[in-house]
């Protein structure tokens, strides 16, 4: 059985610096993922032409920077990752092939093989976040488990969250120690019954 080997990570997008090449429809989608999870992203968004909720999205948002030019390699520059969603092929492969030899994680939409990583499904509740992915197979079946787990995740389940960490912050003893009480008062999660 095929597995999905991809690695989960949480990125402070507020610390990074973002290049999404392509101002369409498909830009946009990318563009508002990133602020729904995260509304303080540094991201540029660079195309000839934009959406014209990509420019309502820059002004609610001051990390957005719009640059109205066609995609020019030292664009990269001083980025992190980069997403490339503009409705010409070649242009987005030459993306990924001039971020792949800077050694920056490049998303090409709707296009797996020149992927280095996917924007998945994403619930968020507070400090509670669950990412969700079907390793680039189903985005359908992402968005039906996100709104799943939207309706059955509490939501005052941020409260939980903030009493255990200030409970935590008051354990005496090693981290064995703190990991087992911590383990201990979580448990009755586990029961099905809640």
């Amino acid at each position: 059985m095929e597995q999905n080997e991809l690695y989960p990570i949480f990125l402070k997008l507020h610390n990074l610096n973002v290049l999404i090449v392509g101002g369409g429809n498909v830009g946009l989608e990318k563009l508002s993922f990133l602020l729904k999870s995260s509304p303080n992203a540094n991201v540029e968004v660079v195309a000839p032409d934009f959406h014209l909720e990509i420019k309502v999205l820059a002004e609610k948002h001051p990390s957005i920077k719009l640059t109205e030019k066609k995609f020019k390699k030292k664009m990269l520059k001083k980025r992190h990752m980069v997403i490339a969603c503009t409705d010409k092929l070649e242009v987005n492969k030459k993306v990924y092939d001039l971020a792949r030899k800077r050694y920056l994680i490049c998303n090409i939409a709707d296009t797996p093989d020149l992927c280095d990583y996917y924007l998945g499904g994403i619930v968020t509740k507070g400090n509670v976040k669950i990412a969700i992915s079907t390793n680039g197979k189903s985005p359908t079946t992402a968005k039906r488990l996100r709104e799943f787990f939207e309706e059955v995740i509490p939501e005052d389940i941020n409260q939980m969250v903030e009493n255990l960490n200030e409970y935590r912050k008051t354990l005496k003893g090693n981290f064995e120690e703190k990991v087992k009480r911590m383990n201990e008062i979580t448990s009755s999660l586990k029961n099905k019954e809640l």
